[in-house]
């Protein structure tokens, strides 16, 4: 008897220790945190500083365009058809009616402007601009300001108001700018690199991703809107996918709103997790692929061959601007190794803990690589991920490093037959 009554006990203990433990891959990001790509620009606290011995010489710039409206109609039309079938069966909850005003003030906000540069998207790269000029107000004193953009119109905005806002700053520098799709090999690469655009085509990592997402997106989310006897279909993991994007998507219109309305954290963390792991897998170097990273190798001969040319006293332009995407800044920090930009995992559901797109790409991410002088006449380099300094070179924790060890690294970030 009191055997039977100790094993009883012991395994109320172990489904108690069960049901408490936590699964080691879980994040707790803040709901700002996992509007993920989508969060707007994390204005830095504090300004760019150098030693006082360096003389800024020239500034490389790849910057994201700014905050947007929603890219495409499609996720919103997609919740908006579910939410109009649960009213229909009159399962809707009043949540879901909340939702369905939501739906409607983001399609007719939207209207003919999905995918445009939004008034916050002008305004961070206002500020980053202003920011640049104050940091190293040297560069712009009758200095010349080259600034290429993609051919989308919310990169050629982008650019604009951000030259526009140097330019009001000073006056007398010379900017010149260029759009179009002579800037794509730069630019937009995942477009026009043959290999790449084959092998997202393919399924080497669609396997991954839809296993991920089949384990992870929860129901009950949608099942707070729709209401419990709403019939899911086999593609309600993508309809919960779509709703965390019209929500998510609500700060980057310069609307920004309580996402707890309409999830729980673990739930607002769970669907950012499968936005994070697509992006991860298409736009950076995994163990499946290192293809998607490579495509920004043209990019990277671009900034050597600037810094080279600043170097020799051979660039008339004291700043580099480049105004791409989030396709192409992921895959250029990722073939550089920039730190909290590259992971290397065959345990894919540790991606979220390492890899963080709110912390790679957010509205407006930029990375800045700055050239100077010292009074002996070496140059240096120093870099920064969105106004914030990181190391260059992987296991070397200097932050300002002479220009020739970071060619040679940057040169080996490289294929060989691209190697200068």
């Amino acid at each position: 008897m009191n055997k039977i009554k100790f094993i009883s006990l012991s395994l109320a203990s172990l489904a108690s220790l069960t049901a408490i433990a936590a699964d080691p891959t879980d994040t707790h990001y803040t709901m700002d945190e996992c509007a993920g790509s989508l969060m707007p620009y994390p204005i830095p606290e504090h300004g760019i500083t150098l030693p006082d011995s360096l003389t800024p010489v020239f500034i490389n710039h790849v910057g994201r365009h700014g905050a947007r409206f929603p890219s495409s109609p499609n996720a919103t039309i997609s919740v908006s058809r579910a939410l109009m079938r649960a009213d229909s069966l009159g399962t809707i909850t009043t949540k879901g009616r909340q939702l369905q005003k939501l739906v409607n003030f983001v399609l007719e906000t939207s209207h003919n402007r999905w995918g445009a540069l939004d008034s916050l998207g002008m305004a961070e790269q206002r500020g980053i601009a202003s920011r640049m000029f104050m940091n190293f107000p040297t560069l712009f004193n009758d200095g010349v300001v080259n600034a290429i953009s993609s051919y989308a119109p919310r990169c050629v905005m982008s650019m604009y108001e951000f030259t526009h806002q140097l330019d009001r700053l000073n006056n007398h520098n010379e900017i010149v700018t260029s759009s179009g799709r002579q800037n794509s090999p730069l630019l937009r690469p995942f477009d026009i690199d043959t290999e790449y655009v084959e092998w997202r085509k393919s399924d080497d990592y669609k396997k991954v991703y839809d296993d991920f997402v089949e384990q992870v997106v929860p129901a009950t989310a949608l099942q707070r809107v729709l209401g419990k006897e709403y019939p899911l279909d086999e593609n309600w993991r993508s309809l919960a996918l779509n709703e965390y994007y019209v929500v998510a998507g609500m700060g980057a219109m310069g609307h920004p709103i309580d996402a707890t309305e309409y999830f729980t954290p673990e739930e607002y963390n769970s669907l950012w997790s499968c936005f994070n792991m697509r992006q991860y897998l298409q736009r950076t170097a995994t163990t499946l692929s290192t293809i998607p990273a490579e495509i920004t190798s043209k990019l990277i001969q671009d900034l050597i061959l600037t810094f080279d040319d600043a170097v020799k006293g051979q660039n008339v332009a004291t700043v580099s601007l480049r105004f791409g995407h989030a396709e192409t800044l992921m895959p250029l920090l990722s073939q550089l190794h920039i730190p909290g930009c590259y992971y290397m995992t065959n345990y894919f559901d540790t991606v979220a803990l390492h890899w963080k797109d709110f912390y790679v790409v957010p509205m407006a991410s930029n990375l800045q690589m700055i050239l100077t002088r010292s009074e002996k006449g070496r140059y240096y380099i120093s870099t920064y991920l969105n106004e914030q300094p990181v190391t260059l070179i992987p296991g070397d924790n200097r932050m300002v490093i002479q220009y020739t060890e970071a060619r040679d690294y940057m040169t080996r970030c490289l294929p060989m037959h691209l190697q200068i």
